[in-house]
């Protein structure tokens, strides 16, 4: 056996392995975010939210049967889009920042 179904897809264990380790980083992020200690963890936490949030969106691809390599294009798109969205979050500031200087 290979550990995928007959069908070439993902078996129940494979698939349920992805949702739990996804929900576990969500439950993660949100117990750094909201413990009192340290503002490092707080730090992290900020940013597991973000992470979690996007990877979240990978919840309803993970259903035995599905193939493996559907799950990770589409993460792979969701990264994609974080990419973008920071270069073009990043981008702005600098102009905003050229803006102000003159």
């Amino acid at each position: 056996m290979n550990g995928t179904d007959s069908t070439g897809g993902m078996t129940p264990r494979q698939a349920s392995a992805i949702r739990n380790a996804i929900l576990g980083l969500c439950i993660l992020s949100l117990v750094l975010i909201f413990q009192p200690f340290s503002l490092t963890l707080f730090g992290v936490g900020a940013i597991l939210v973000v992470l979690g949030g996007l990877a979240f969106n990978l919840v309803p691809l993970c259903q035995p049967g599905r193939p493996l390599k559907s799950v990770v294009t589409a993460a792979v798109v969701v990264l994609t889009i974080l990419v973008v969205v920071i270069g073009l979050a990043i981008g702005s500031a600098e102009l905003y920042a050229i803006f102000l200087r003159r």
